[in-house]
């Protein structure tokens, strides 16, 4: 799928369905929020959230207390629906409209990268290049990346899209030797339509 091909299909999902009624919603990222807390306790650090969309991952950070906090999505509706919600809070956080795989994002700025179903809609070597091209630009040296993709069981498509599926040992070959993989999890998320989707999550640093 081109860049604009992506940002139609992502503004249109958000323009004509609600937050809640999309199969990746969750009232609250638990276990995201559980490992930033640990890989990242300095409440001062740099966060980014890759395809935020309207998660309420960003909410929950400045909660608590998370002070240099970014989002970034392709859909503008999504943006727009996120700050709408958090009203003044908003200004608090950093908001980028934008292609993870185009956007320019400022060198060695975050000290860690949160990428919640991202990057499994990559199914391209170019567009993985990409997005490594701007992780490795914008991460701080020893710098932090949670990723989460549907784990092998998962389903083979999202939203209408193809997805990659991934295991932690075959992200890791993808991300290659420039990431130590700290660990890894899977978790089991349940859709607001009652299934389950398998996911895996892995936590790396940056050599």
């Amino acid at each position: 799928m081109i860049a604009t091909e992506a940002k139609t299909h992502w503004q249109t999902v958000y323009q004509t369905k609600p937050s809640t009624a999309v199969s990746w919603y969750r009232p609250h990222l638990e276990l995201s929020l559980t490992m930033i807390e640990h890989a990242l306790p300095d409440r001062a650090a740099a966060i980014i959230d890759i395809g935020g969309g309207q998660s309420t991952l960003v909410d929950d950070l400045l909660e608590r207390n998370y002070s240099d906090v970014s989002v970034l999505d392709i859909s503008r509706a999504a943006i727009e629906g996120t700050r709408a919600r958090l009203g003044g809070v908003a200004d608090r956080a950093r908001w980028h409209v934008a292609d993870i795989t185009h956007e320019d994002l400022p060198t060695q700025r975050y000290d860690l990268w949160h990428d919640r179903a991202v990057f499994h809609f990559l199914t391209t070597a170019a567009g993985r290049a990409a997005y490594f091209r701007q992780l490795g630009q914008a991460l701080r040296p020893r710098g932090n990346v949670i990723i989460a993709t549907f784990a092998p069981e998962g389903p083979a498509k999202c939203s209408g899209l193809n997805v990659v599926r991934y295991d932690a040992k075959s992200l890791l070959t993808v991300f290659g030797n420039r990431f130590e993989l700290i660990g890894s999890t899977t978790h089991v998320h349940e859709t607001p339509f009652g299934t389950q989707q398998p996911f895996n999550y892995c936590h790396f640093t940056m050599r």
